[in-house]
């Protein structure tokens, strides 16, 4: 059965400050088969003590999650901001070397600018994929939201520039652009090939409705998760899946409940219990 993930961003947030020896507290309350990381803007000067931290805890971390404002510098028409966006990215690959991660998730654009510069950002890519290379890591592009087109119309640039990308689908940010559905189609039969890890949330919003952009578990939206994991089934996929849904309150303590719910709905859909 495909291995469940945990985002630690599910758990860590400014609620709680952030505080990332909450993890050790978290790991055998958890349903999970390890966690996703998520590396924050704030914590690069703390990156030998998280990495010793992550490294002394009982559990893996297969998916490093790059730290969000990468994609966004990279969309900056400054040289200054670029060579930053790169600078990063290879702490994020060192760190998820020295954790033994086998993959990236990349937010290639975002924050503000989106894809409104998407030329910097696609033209990039491939210095980012042979960084990754060096690490020994797969680096993915997630289809993250876009305020000018879609994310489906820049994988497919991707795509076309370079052939061998692979990508992270995300439920929700499909669903926000009404676009789950393009999984389905037989014309998109070569996307199986190139999707290598999934983000499994819910959505309960309408087509690009940013007032509701939260991402929920699954139950708590409207999605229909039935032809999602059938296609799953289809396309014999193997490879991980993560659970991101925000699971701690304005206190900053985490559901713990919730969390496991949802874990036990996907493997309940993968074991065609649904």
């Amino acid at each position: 059965m495909n291995p469940i993930l945990c985002s630690t961003g599910c758990l860590i947030g400014r609620p709680n400050g952030r505080n990332i020896r909450l993890l050790e507290s978290c790991i055998d309350r958890l349903e999970c088969d390890g966690f996703e990381f998520m590396l924050y803007s704030d914590w690069y000067e703390r990156l030998p003590e998280i990495t010793a931290y992550l490294k002394s805890l009982p559990t893996t971390f297969p998916t490093l999650h790059c730290e969000k404002h990468i994609g966004e510098a990279l969309s900056s028409g400054l040289p200054e901001d670029r060579e930053e966006a790169f600078r990063r990215f290879r702490l994020n690959c060192e760190l998820a070397e020295a954790l033994g991660s086998e993959r990236l998730v990349l937010h290639l654009w975002d924050g503000l600018a989106s894809d409104s510069h998407i030329e910097r950002n696609l033209e990039a890519y491939g210095r980012l994929w042979e960084t990754a290379g060096e690490h020994g890591l797969e680096l993915t592009v997630e289809n993250v939201v876009c305020s000018r087109r879609d994310p489906w119309a820049h994988w497919l640039e991707l795509l076309e520039r370079y052939p061998d990308v692979s990508f992270t689908f995300d439920t929700k940010m499909a669903a926000f652009h009404e676009q789950l559905e393009l999984l389905y189609r037989p014309e998109n039969a070569w996307v199986g090939r190139h999707v290598h890890h999934l983000h499994v949330n819910d959505y309960g919003g309408g087509y690009k409705d940013w007032a509701n952009l939260k991402t929920l578990h699954i139950g708590r939206g409207k999605l229909d998760f039935a032809p999602f994991f059938a296609w799953m089934r289809q396309e014999h996929y193997d490879g991980y899946l993560t659970v991101e849904a925000t699971s701690f309150g304005a206190d900053g303590s985490i559901d713990f409940e919730s969390l496991n719910r949802s874990i036990r709905t996907i493997r309940g859909y993968m074991e065609g219990e649904r």
